[in-house]
């Protein structure tokens, strides 16, 4: 899918998206959003009230009082940043995650807690250029040995700092605004609106979108294009304009800035005297103006089927969650499976030390970037890229919609962050819960029985929304060992504008019709793109010492002597060959999914002799996750060199490279701070820590279809983790729920021992709501004992394994339409502080500020109800 991270500023105040620095100076989020506080359960209200982690989470976020502590020491210490710099912000500031060394001897043989450090990230500037600069700071709390160092051990870079294009948000606001005010009469003509400065609620005023890109080490080069803001939807990404003018911003000082040319169906002007020229020419052709409407509304209020009236079928968890919950420590428990949630501000929810019974498997799973990339015969989406961590995919993880979102009886996680000294807090960001499939987990009939289970599974969920698109992210597990990464993207495409007279009848076709994609409205057409989201899992199966082993199956021709004389000659079948990859590398999913990728632990077998292992796999969704299809990236440089391929085997050196990106990586793609190129150098990985880098995501060739917005089926991509040999035998017998079912006919009187009668009928202990209170556990136990009883004296051949319903629950109204209030009640109380939206993240890499009474930028905002950022 797309990604508009076009802001939106009625051309009330003309928006320019700005460069992405205004990122690292606004701490622009919809912070303390959207929804209130847990659902009540009822009698469930703490079902988790005794539950408690093995040991603190040691990946957790930094708390209030550890930042305000570290806060007090920085003000206390200021000559600790670089004293040549002409000015300092403090911009981010999180935990500097423990190193694996560390954590894996606090957690697997007691050794101390890992020491707390945090990662600051600060802009300084000085003459012409500015710059990012990273700092490590610790141990905290502080104390006398406290320090603060350049962070460069897990920058393969050496560096600990980017350069940003801009040192001045604000000037490049002000630039671009007074762009469109001196051209109005240019854009009152082709395009029938203007900017207005005066008037931030002008329905018809235009705003600006910005593709920037960097020619090389400090200077950039935008492209700005003008867009309706849609005020009563969305979808500004679907209302381009087709009007473009080419920036040029050699250093960081505003004063070097300058204006170069300007495009106009199909012809480049060296500026706007030259384009003003040539509209007075009676041969000069207008384009269509492409409008809003209720096309780019996502409801259909007048549609009159009479099913939509009725409300949907519903997943209900009458008698509590399954799962349990270690709030203060973020820990999950569930049928076997352990883990801890850690959030970071750039690639949102991280699982941490992920057990079966006990025993880890993955060390580390988590996001580390999403690039979404574009192509297209026009300035702007020709060489449109993102990388979305750079906008915060955590910072814009907002609220979760009860009962939508996730389902009603799903519990929630917030997501605090800390930014220019100040701690937010996303409210509901992260629901879990345990959900039924509608398929069965194992079925079989035979001539005489039935037996079916239920396939249930834990997800761990939450939704970043950059710019116009909506990423859903779930980590999923299965009661066979089996856990799932999953990728949906829903939200508005990033249209482009589609060149057609103004008054032509028909649409013109040219060469570059259906080239990079299809018409869907007058003066707008869908824009080919490819999303290549990138995540890391640290494999520790049966230990670290680990081989990926390639099996292939192939056709082979043997001679076997029992074939004769049938068969004259060799016979035509398969086989497998068994590869281990000796070298890091990048794989593909192979044609016809003959070959199958394990994590082994060639030291440890399972009861049969056969090397444990979990296979890696294409999951579910619509094809195999895609890599890049652009070869050595014009606008990439070297920042996301992991996109090339499926997915990747290194070494893993934890400690020094904990992961294949870095979000300021999109400052300075020619020389980024993480260069994933690096980290393939052939290095032997045969019984060895490894780390797999693995890709969702698909070529996304939007229709018709995706207007108004991109459905999230139509958008998946996932990859599995899959027990290969790893268990002695398929470990979901011991957690599944369902029916065997006696079909054989009844035996005749007097036909048959009554040994024969009781091996026909496995009787089971059943306990009823094990979490229910004490005396209603009894009372259940007792009828169904009563039940069971019954049962077997009638004989009906139906057993049930595992619990099950046997009395009547009651749903509340809450568990199948939340109230949704809280919404309307937290946005009015965010803008009664006189705030008007401030909205961070979008357009590659710049900014668009939806600019209020306050100077919009100058401290953090609240977006409308979370959601409108």
């Amino acid at each position: 899918m797309a990604s508009w991270r076009s802001v939106s500023v009625s051309i009330s105040a003309l928006v320019v998206f700005v460069v992405s620095l205004a990122y690292l100076l606004i701490s622009a989020s919809s912070s303390t959003s959207a929804l209130g506080g847990q659902q009540d359960l009822g009698p469930l209200k703490h079902p988790h009230r005794h539950f408690q982690a093995p040991a603190e989470n040691p990946w957790a976020e930094l708390d209030d009082a550890e930042a305000s502590q570290l806060y007090l020491w920085l003000h206390e210490n200021t000559n600790l940043f670089d004293s040549a710099s002409d000015t300092n912000a403090l911009n981010l500031v999180e935990l500097l995650r423990p190193n694996k060394s560390d954590v894996a001897d606090y957690l697997d043989h007691g050794g101390p807690p890992p020491e707390r450090w945090a990662r600051l990230s600060n802009l300084e500037s000085k003459g012409d250029e500015a710059f990012v600069k990273e700092y490590m700071v610790g141990p905290l709390p502080p104390s006398n040995h406290t320090q603060i160092l350049p962070l460069t051990y897990c920058h393969n870079s050496g560096r600990n700092s980017v350069r940003s294009p801009i040192s001045d948000v604000f000037a490049l606001l002000d630039w671009a605004l007074g762009i469109g005010e001196n051209a109005s009469d240019i854009t009152l003509d082709l395009l029938g609106a203007k900017t207005n400065r005066h008037d931030l609620d002008d329905p018809d005023g235009l705003v600006i979108g910005s593709r920037p890109a960097l020619i090389d080490s400090g200077r950039m080069v935008h492209w700005l294009e003008f867009f309706r803001p849609g005020m009563k939807s969305d979808g500004r990404s679907l209302l381009p304009q087709g009007l473009y003018v080419k920036l040029d911003i050699p250093t960081a000082r505003p004063e070097t800035w300058t204006t170069g040319g300007w495009f106009y169906n199909g012809i480049l002007y060296d500026n706007d005297t030259m384009l003003r020229e040539a509209m007075k020419s009676p041969d000069f052709e207008r384009l269509v103006v492409n409008e809003d409407g209720g096309w780019t509304d996502t409801e259909d209020p007048a549609s009159v089927a009479p099913e939509r009236d009725m409300p949907p079928p519903l997943s209900i968890q009458p008698y509590g969650p399954r799962y349990h919950l270690d709030r203060a420590e973020n820990y999950v428990s569930w049928m076997g499976f352990s883990f801890y949630v850690a959030t970071s501000q750039a690639t949102a929810v991280s699982l941490f030390d992920i057990r079966y019974n006990d025993t880890r498997i993955i060390y580390q799973l988590g996001l580390q970037e999403a690039l979404a990339h574009y192509a297209g015969v026009e300035p702007m989406q020709s060489g449109l890229e993102f990388l979305d961590t750079f906008f915060g995919m955590g910072k814009m993880m907002f609220s979760l919609v009860p009962g939508l979102d996730c389902p009603g009886h799903a519990e929630y996680v917030d997501m605090s962050y800390h930014r220019g000294g100040k701690m937010y807090t996303n409210k509901n960001a992260i629901c879990v819960f345990e959900y039924t499939s509608d398929a069965p987990l194992q079925r079989h009939t035979s001539a005489f029985s039935a037996t079916v289970s239920r396939n249930t599974y834990l997800v761990v969920r939450s939704v970043s929304t950059v710019g116009n698109y909506d990423y859903t992210i779930d980590y999923i597990f299965y009661l066979d060992g089996s856990i799932e990464v999953k990728l949906r993207a829903s939200g508005y495409i990033f249209g482009a504008f589609h060149a057609e007279p103004r008054h032509s009848a028909v649409p013109p076709r040219d060469s570059s019709t259906n080239e990079y994609g299809y018409r869907i409205h007058p003066g707008v057409q869908t824009s080919m793109h490819d999303h290549v989201v990138n995540f890391r899992a640290d494999f520790d199966i049966c230990g670290t010492a680990n081989t990926l082993v390639r099996t292939t199956v192939e056709p082979l021709k043997r001679e076997y002597d029992w074939d004769e004389p049938e068969v004259d000659g060799p016979r035509n079948t398969m086989h497998m060959v068994h590869e281990p990859i000796t070298r890091e590398t990048g794989l593909n999913w192979p044609k016809n999914a003959r070959e199958m990728y394990l994590v082994t632990s060639p030291s440890a077998t399972n009861k049969w002799g056969e090397s444990r292992a979990y296979r890696i796999l294409p999951g579910t969704g619509m094809g195999n996750p895609a890599h890049l299809t652009i070869v050595n990236s014009t606008t990439l440089g070297n920042s996301a060199a992991w996109s090339s391929a499926d997915l990747w085997v290194l070494r893993n050196h934890p400690d020094t490279e904990p992961s294949s990106a870095h979000e300021n990586n999109y400052l300075e793609p020619l020389a980024p701070l993480v260069d994933f190129t690096k980290m393939v150098d052939s290095e032997d990985i045969e019984g060895e820590d490894l780390v797999v880098y693995f890709n969702l995501g698909g070529h996304h060739v939007p229709t018709s279809q995706d207007v108004p917005n991109t459905l999230m089926h139509t958008s998946a991509s996932s990859v599995v983790f899959m027990p290969f040999n790893y268990f002695d035998e398929d470990v979901s017998r011991a957690w599944r729920q369902g029916v065997r079912v006696d079909r054989r006919p009844p035996a005749r009187e007097g036909v048959g021992s009554a040994v024969e009668k009781d091996e026909v009928k496995i009787k089971t202990k059943r306990t009823a709501d094990a979490q229910g209170e004490e005396n209603n556990r009894h009372r259940d136990e007792d009828a169904q004992s009563e039940k069971d009883k019954r049962h077997e004296d009638e004989d009906d051949g139906v057993t049930w394994f595992g619990g099950r319903y046997t009395r009547d629950v009651l749903v509340s109204p809450q568990m199948l339409t939340p109230d949704l209030s809280h919404y309307m009640r937290e946005r009015d109380e965010g803008e009664a502080g006189g705030w008007k939206t401030v909205r961070n993240a979008v357009g590659g890499g710049l900014v668009g500020l939806f600019v209020g009474k306050e100077r919009a930028g100058e401290e953090g905002g609240r977006g409308r109800g979370g959601m409108d950022w």
